[in-house]
């Protein structure tokens, strides 16, 4: 048996730090921790608990020494976009604000309107999609909110690199995550100081980007105190999509992948970004990948819909339903629902209420749904109308995302491989293997935590490379097959 590693993978509703080992050539995995996250209203903001996830962290490490499974190395890989500054003493300046925050909205137009910036030079230099939440975005909010903020920082870390940092002492960025922040050349996978300069932003807080599978340090004395032991940090792909994408067991060079949880991440696994206005009109993106590849791929808003469905049930009604329970009220639906919803519409970005945004973009369309009764006595009745309107707006955009991919790169795809939390949901993976006229395989579960462990697998020698740890992964876990 290998040694023992750790995988910290936060997600916007959850982290979870599951340990990792290689048995007789499979690779096994055990939850140790578990965690709830999200975010809420700060000084007029969204945003996150950083002090709160760093506390979970911290006792997520401790939680493996109680449980003997004492890690020799540890990973950490969060969300994308968001980012914290650190005054000259190492603190964080001002609050961690979320992605799902609305103080972005205009500056893409503000920088091309003011002569800045404009989104198609943005795109020809980084290749990443329009999103109104993508870092540069942020950081040009913030300067413009207060600008006394970048003034007096010292470093840009994104949410894993600050968890790092806090670990080892290590101010660095790691690559995955910094592509997407669309100031990283994505020829080069270096900041691109020219771009940074030309908006204003000061060139001395953002640090070497180091590739994921980079080894950072031990733990700080500080924290080997706290937890009981020392291990070394190494950074995986630090983004959780990255990560998620390592884990895909694709059967060959024409295989769809999907990472799908709160956001579903739909592309394949390119050698060089993909740069045309043809790309950019689609906003399809180039985030970067392990190994130096380049994930092309289009953001679609997944299981965040669903999730915040269940989560507002729970709220009105006291009763926080199964997705099993949703599911079933959802096919009840099915044929009483017509409209195809856009999934992408920012409309579904942060509602103040999932259900009545759905609803109401049903009823734009001419098409209202019915309040359906419920056979369930603790759903509200019209779930299930809601719930079928979102899968089939979800089916309906993996529909059209695999045939845009085709379009721009000329392949014909075999397969759509599932990993993470959505692969759990046989439902959506029918809807999507109709829709597509795919097969689809579903699995691992854990794609996330799987791909940040590979990395760890790979830099301990337990894998000769990314390609046998992939094998590795077919014989390690059931992978469903849905025609």
């Amino acid at each position: 048996m290998s040694a023992y590693h750790l995988a910290v993978d936060i997600g916007a509703s959850s982290g979870r730090h599951i340990i990792g080992y290689v048995e007789s050539g499979k690779m096994k995995l055990n939850e140790v921790y578990r965690f709830e996250n999200g975010v809420s209203t700060k000084n007029g903001h969204l945003c996150w608990d950083i002090d709160g996830i760093l506390k979970n962290v911290i006792d997520g490490i401790k939680e493996c020494k109680n449980k003997d499974l004492v890690p020799e190395t540890i990973g950490i890989d969060t969300w994308a976009v968001d980012f914290v500054l650190l005054d000259k003493d190492g603190n964080v300046i001002g609050d961690a604000v979320s992605y799902r925050d609305d103080r972005t909205d205009g500056i893409k137009d503000e920088l091309y309107e003011n002569g800045i910036l404009a989104f198609e030079e943005l795109y020809k230099k980084t290749g990443i999609q329009y999103q109104k939440f993508n870092t540069i975005y942020q950081l040009m909010a913030l300067k413009k909110e207060h600008p006394e903020y970048l003034e007096e920082a010292e470093d840009f870390l994104m949410i894993p690199d600050y968890l790092a940092y806090k670990l080892t002492g290590m101010k660095v960025n790691e690559y995955t995550n910094a592509s997407t922040t669309a100031l990283v050349d994505a020829k080069t996978r270096q900041w691109d100081y020219e771009l940074i300069e030309k908006i204003g932003l000061p060139k001395k807080i953002f640090k070497e980007i180091k590739e994921p599978g980079s080894k950072l340090s031990y733990f700080t004395k500080e924290i080997e105190e706290k937890v009981g032991f020392s291990a070394k940090v190494v950074l995986p792909a630090t983004h959780d999509t990255g990560s998620a994408y390592i884990a895909v067991p694709a059967r060959d060079d024409k295989a769809v992948f999907l990472s799908s949880g709160t956001w579903s991440l739909m592309g394949i696994e390119n050698k060089e970004p993909v740069l045309s206005n043809a790309s950019r009109d689609v906003n399809l993106t180039n985030e970067g990948g392990y190994d130096k590849t380049y994930r092309y791929l289009k953001n679609i808003m997944g299981l965040w819909m669903i999730q915040s469905v269940r989560k507002e049930i729970a709220k009105k009604t006291g009763y926080k339903p199964s997705f099993p329970e949703l599911i079933k009220s959802a096919k009840k639906a099915e044929n009483k629902v017509s409209v195809v919803l856009d999934a992408d519409d920012d409309r579904f970005l942060a509602p103040k209420s999932m259900i009545e945004e759905v609803r109401k973009a049903a009823e734009e369309k001419g098409a209202p749904l019915p309040i359906t009764k419920e056979e369930n006595e603790n759903l509200p009745d019209g779930t299930g109308a809601v719930m079928a309107a979102i899968y089939s707006a979800l089916a309906f955009d993996y529909k059209r995302t695999v045939s845009t991919l085709e379009m721009l790169t000329g392949k014909s795809f075999t397969s759509i491989n599932v990993v993470g939390g959505g692969s759990k949901d046989m439902y959506l993976n029918e809807r999507i293997a109709k829709a597509t006229g795919l097969p689809v395989f579903a699995g691992p579960v854990e794609g996330t935590a799987l791909g940040n462990l590979i990395v760890q697998f790979i830099n301990a020698g337990d894998y000769k490379d990314l390609y046998e740890a992939r094998r590795a992964i077919k014989e390690s876990f059931e992978i469903i097959t849905i025609q």
